[in-house]
Order: C-alpha cells, then sequence, then structure tokens
C-alpha cells in the first residue's frame, strides 16, 4: 500500500486555498439570466450592426438564402443550435440562458435546444488545438479584475446564421455586472468582437445585455421528442397498434 507524504496534502491543500480565495474576488454570473432590452440610459437596446462581408462570403449568404426562401428548413427546425456568435447575441429568440460559475469552468446554458457553451479558465483550459471544431468552437477564458475575457476559436465555417463566418474566425467576448436596476435586479453585459480573416471586411462589434431572473430555473428543451413521438405513432398505426401516450 502506498501512503502519500504529508507534504502532497499541505501543498494540494494550499493550492485549494488559493484558488478558492481568488475566485472568491471575481464576481458571480450565476444564474438564469434573459434578454435586457434597455441600456443604462435608454429603454431601446442598441441596434447590433450587419456583418460587412467580402465577396465569397456574400455569395456563400446570398447562395444559401436563396436555397432556403420559401421554405422552414433551417437549423431550428432541425433541432440545432445557433451556434457562436447567433447563440449569444439573440438569446435563443426570447429564451432564457443559464450560467454555473466554478473556479475553473463557467457553463452556459441556453433553455432553447439545451445548447451549451463551456469557458475553460486556467489549468482547465486546453490546446484548443486538440478539439474537434464545432458550431459554438473551443472557448478558454480568463479574469481581468471585474470581467471575465472569453477567446473563442476552432469555429466551423456557418452560411446558417444570422452572422456567416467561416472556420478561421475569432471572437472575443468581456462580461461583466453593469449598475443593477433600481429595483436591485443584476444587469450582465457582453461585448463581443469577432474577427475573420476571410470572410469579414472588418471586425464585427456587438453589445448584449442580460437581466437576472431570480426565480427562474432553466427547463429541459426536447426539440427532437416530437418528432420521435410522430415516427412511433407512424410505426405502430403500420402495424395496426394503438400507441399509448400520456
Amino acid at each position: 500500500m502506498t501512503h502519500s507524504k504529508p507534504g502532497f496534502f499541505i501543498i494540494t491543500l494550499a493550492l485549494l486555498a488559493t484558488v478558492l480565495a481568488h475566485a472568491a474576488d471575481n464576481p458571480d454570473f450565476s444564474g438564469a439570466w434573459t434578454s435586457y432590452r434597455g441600456t443604462p440610459s435608454s429603454d431601446t437596446p442598441p441596434a447590433i450592426p450587419p456583418l460587412v462581408l467580402k465577396a465569397e462570403a456574400k455569395a456563400a449568404a446570398d447562395a444559401y438564402q436563396a436555397l432556403i426562401e420559401g421554405t422552414n428548413h433551417g437549423p431550428g427546425n432541425a433541432c440545432v443550435g445557433y451556434g457562436m456568435p447567433e447563440s449569444m447575441l439573440n438569446a435563443g429568440g426570447g429564451y432564457p440562458m443559464e450560467i454555473i460559475q466554478r473556479p475553473g469552468h463557467i457553463l452556459v446554458i441556453n433553455e432553447l435546444h439545451n445548447e451549451i457553451r463551456r469557458f475553460y479558465i486556467g489549468e482547465e483550459a486546453g490546446n484548443p488545438d486538440d478539439f474537434f471544431p464545432e458550431r459554438n468552437g473551443y472557448s478558454t477564458a480568463s479574469w481581468a479584475g471585474n470581467h471575465l475575457i472569453v477567446e473563442t476559436t476552432r469555429l466551423k465555417t456557418q452560411v446558417d446564421t444570422r452572422y456567416p463566418h467561416s472556420n478561421q474566425a475569432r471572437i472575443r467576448e468581456e462580461y461583466y455586472l453593469d449598475a443593477p436596476l433600481p429595483d436591485g435586479t443584476r444587469i450582465l453585459v457582453g461585448e463581443l468582437v469577432m474577427e475573420d480573416p476571410l470572410w469579414l471586411e472588418e471586425p464585427f462589434i456587438a453589445t448584449k445585455r442580460w437581466r437576472a431572473l431570480d426565480d427562474y430555473h432553466v427547463l429541459t428543451y426536447e426539440c427532437t421528442e416530437p418528432k420521435w413521438l410522430d415516427e412511433m405513432e407512424r410505426l405502430y398505426r403500420e402495424a395496426g397498434l394503438d400507441m399509448i401516450q400520456e
């Protein structure tokens, strides 16, 4: 039986205490959030500017729009998450999101499609090149005072989005708590910059605000379940059986 040296436990406990103490100094973004339409000085949210696409990107985006024009085809109807930056900027069409914050790892869960983003902090962060490209990419984060800085790479090329981009796109986000509303409701601000040397003529810059939902828990969103139930009903009907549904 192998016995660990006492010094190991002392170092581990000291390291844990340091991590927890440092984490306590950071703002806590935990909880449920929904889009906030106002700003500190106005009830009208700032308009999100359009992307300035290069010719190749505009041609690809236009070809996709022509392909789906007059149909209901799209990621949402196929139960596919929207991907970055749309998943954050449009907050899932009004559905809320939940943030779960830990010292080395922050989870952002959009209720729509149960779309999940993970921000890896410090030693939790791996090498992005070791991970497969995804619609939401791979995100690492660090604290700069009271601001959380998130860097996202490993994105897939997307034309099926309001914000087309190539797989060379990089997104930088900065999150912080703004002054609360008069009733004490917390306000979260996200400032986003997307750069893409292949598809964008200039960086895309946008700001998003959320207000806290203190008495809300993000619900399970089973987009694919109705489609599966329809398929089951068809199978039962073709077999001459009655399907039990409650």
